[in-house]
């Protein structure tokens, strides 16, 4: 009976021929990689399993987020930001400018399209991606489609989904506890005393927008961190820094960019934040951590306004108790825990490391280095396809044997 359950899923289910690409995700590294292909003259499907392009800056930032770095270096490729936008433009200026950009491009994503599994078939040297529809469309078993296509290029990002952690008796705690993804203001936590979970740049300006709802923030420092001013003299650090490796080597550069930082900011030991003694771009590139660029926070941390603690040993009903023995009463908790990616909970064969991978695979997004490297990728892969598919016979004209219904190419 199992082997005629699964046998009715499989020819059940409806496949499609992609002559093109086979794209996962319409966030910006999504849309980078679509608008270039385009360039090349290479056809192509986003699948996106939310009802909207950019669903992490739609639906779960929060509201006073603006981007960390100037904008020309989180611009998309062939098309900059509008001249009147501030240097460091807001979430909404930023969407609107992601809108601008899929319809300038004219890329229609194929929205509510949760990708199950996507595998590589060895025989017939082809990619194989199994989606179901979300939303109003979730458990319609007339959209469960197969996707099938000479070449998978994963843009999904690496904060798809949301990181919590486990905390000792959270679940007994019976505050509000909410993760950075569903935090919107400061507004509803006015008054009210807030642990805020993590000191990262989120951790850091949530706490900055709960002080200026006038509530009470501690802001809870596991480990140490990097705190950079986010300018040095009107300049952006990030540009500074970006100037210097032209010149320099990484390890002269973080010695820099440190001694810059004790200049601006002075020493921040004293306030419970401790520095890695591995420099701030050396440990972006070798294990992710992005240094906190300081917007007025550590101005809040010195003058008591946000509260520096150590890690969590227990929850209680109302309270935390930290690891040095300290207990605080509390009202309301924010994971700001971060993210990871979800590809490998779908994506059946290895990861590359860098863009580009085996049999067809790209990850545009995935390098680490923030807008500007998704960017970089997408003009990087699109070329590496644009050549293949100049140079091979369209995969319209190879015989594919489906063994179901097909539907019309795409």
């Amino acid at each position: 009976m199992v082997f005629m359950a699964d046998q009715f899923d499989f020819f059940s289910r409806r496949c499609a021929w992609v002559n093109g690409p086979i794209i996962v995700g319409s966030g910006p590294s999504g849309l980078a990689v679509a608008a270039s292909l385009k360039e090349h003259g290479v056809p192509f499907v986003i699948l996106e399993r939310s009802d909207c392009i950019a669903s992490l800056w739609q639906k779960r930032t929060y509201d006073r987020l603006k981007l960390h770095l100037p904008k020309q270096f989180c611009q998309l490729p062939n098309f900059p930001f509008p001249e009147d936008y501030p240097e460091y433009p807001t979430k909404k200026q930023f969407v609107d400018y992601l809108e601008s950009y899929a319809k300038h491009f004219e890329i229609s994503p194929r929205f509510n399209q949760s990708v199950q599994s996507a595998r590589y078939d060895e025989t017939s040297g082809l990619w194989r991606v199994r989606t179901v529809g979300t939303g109003a469309e979730a458990g319609n078993r007339s959209h469960e489609m197969e996707y099938i296509g000479r070449w998978l290029v994963v843009a999904t990002g690496e904060n798809a989904e949301k990181v919590v952690p486990e905390l000792e008796g959270l679940g007994e705690f019976g505050g509000d506890v909410t993760h950075a993804c569903d935090y919107k203001s400061g507004e509803a936590y006015r008054g009210k005393r807030v642990l805020v979970v993590g000191c990262g740049n989120s951790g850091m300006e949530l706490c900055l927008d709960l002080c200026d709802h006038d509530a009470f923030p501690a802001m809870v420092v596991r480990e140490s961190v990097h705190v950079l001013p986010r300018e040095v003299l009107g300049k952006s650090t990030f540009e500074l820094a970006v100037m210097l490796m032209k010149w320099l080597p990484l390890w002269l550069v973080d010695k820099i960019l440190l001694v810059l930082a004790w200049l601006v900011l002075g020493s921040i030991s004293k306030y419970g934040l401790r520095r890695p003694s591995t420099g701030p771009l050396e440990l972006k590139n070798t294990q992710g951590r992005t240094p906190v660029l300081d917007i007025g926070a550590l101005g809040k941390i010195r003058s008591g306004d946000i509260k520096v603690v150590p890690g969590i040993k227990r929850f209680s009903p109302g309270r935390v108790e930290l690891a040095d023995g300290q207990v605080l009463d509390i009202d309301s908790v924010v994971l700001a825990t971060g993210y990871r990616s979800n590809v490998p909970q779908w994506l059946q064969i290895p990861f590359p490391n860098g863009w580009k991978g085996q049999s067809g695979l790209y990850a545009v997004g995935f390098t680490r280095r923030g807008l500007s490297g998704a960017s970089s990728d997408a003009v990087k892969a699109a070329k590496d396809i644009g050549r293949m598919w100049r140079e091979e016979t369209k995969p319209a004209k190879r015989p594919v044997a489906c063994h179901r219904r097909c539907i019309s190419q795409i």
